[in-house]
Order: structure tokens, then sequence, then C-alpha cells
């Protein structure tokens, strides 16, 4: 090969390169289950949501924290924080345990288009993203699981995204999630890049 070809080979990797790293850089991402509320209405930190069991019984889960998702997107990590409090009820609606749960690892980040067209107190608005979590979580009784926070944002999100949680606690799978209903207060979630 000539030298043009190997400067121009050399060029292209070089192109190449650089291109993947401004497009694979890992993902700082803050997740939460939010509350809305105010006048005028307005995303914050400290909601509550619900997941049901096989036989109606159900987690009700608190949290927040971040995670970096590695570069390319996708990918497992143990670049976390956060966690929340966690009860778990009967199908007749009797507690059968409550506590604390610490993010352990994030197996999994998906992010999605969408936008949120109301006011924000956690962060940016401009930042807030549609996506799905899953992370590892360890529970204060000993049990481990996996948590996973999906953002469907109002305006441009597809329609295959659900909002909300779905939980496992050792064996029990809470697999059904509880849909936010307008007026009440429960079942959201958002992401924002950090």
């Amino acid at each position: 090969m000539n030298k043009v070809g190997v400067s121009a080979i050399a060029l292209a990797s070089l192109l190449m390169a650089t291109g993947t790293a401004a497009y694979g850089q890992a993902a700082h991402m803050r997740w939460d289950i939010i509350s809305l509320g105010g006048s005028p209405t307005c995303a914050s930190a400290g909601g509550i949501a619900s997941a049901i069991a096989q036989d109606g019984s159900m987690i009700v889960l608190h949290g927040s924290g971040t995670f970096v998702a590695p570069a390319g997107g996708g990918g497992e990590a143990s670049a976390v924080t956060g966690g929340g409090d966690w009860e778990t009820f009967d199908a007749s609606s009797n507690s059968t345990g409550s506590g604390t749960y610490s993010v352990t690892g994030l197996v999994r980040w998906e992010e999605a288009a969408g936008t949120l067209p109301i006011c924000d107190n956690i962060g940016n608005v401009a930042d807030v993203r549609s996506g799905l979590a899953v992370l590892r979580i360890g529970y204060s009784d000993g049990s481990r699981g996996v948590l996973v926070v999906s953002c469907h944002l109002p305006v441009g999100a597809p329609d295959t995204i659900f909002e909300g949680v779905r939980a496992s606690k050792g064996y029990v799978d809470y697999w059904n999630g509880t849909a936010p209903v307008p007026g009440v207060d429960a079942n959201r979630t958002n992401f924002h890049v950090q």
C-alpha cells in the first residue's frame, strides 16, 4: 500500500474511534418514584408505586437513586446509589412486612423518546427521559430481588412502555403493575440525565 492509502485508513480509523467515543459515552441517570402535585402540577421526588403478585398480594415502594449505564447502552453495572422503603400486603390488604431496600446493581438501562409537559421539581425538565431500568436490590430483611422502573412520559413516548414499577422479593414476583389513574397520586416514575 502507498502512503496515501495508509493515511486514509488511519484517518478513517481515527474518525470511527472518535465517533464511537462521542456516541458511546456512559449514561449517568437518576430514577425516581414521583409524586404529582401543586398548582401548577409539578413532578417531585417522594412518590409511591405498587405492583401485584399472582395471588393478589402487593408490594408498595417509595424510592430514588442513580446509576451509570455502560457506554453504548444497556449492560450491567455496579455504579449505583439509592433505594427506599417497601411494605408488602397479602390479598386481604393485611401488612405482611416492611423495611428498606438498597440498590446493589444495574442489570439494564434502555432510554426511549418522550417529553414531560409539566414543571419538574427534581431537575431540569429538558433532562427528563422515558425508559426502562432493571435494578438488583437487597431488602432489609435479607431477601433479594429486582426492581423494574419504567417511565412512559406523556408526550411522544412509545405506547409499548408501561408507567410504574414491577418488583420481585425472594421467590415472589410482583409482575402485575398498578397503572396510574388520573387524580390519584401514585404509580408514576421518571428518569433524569445527570
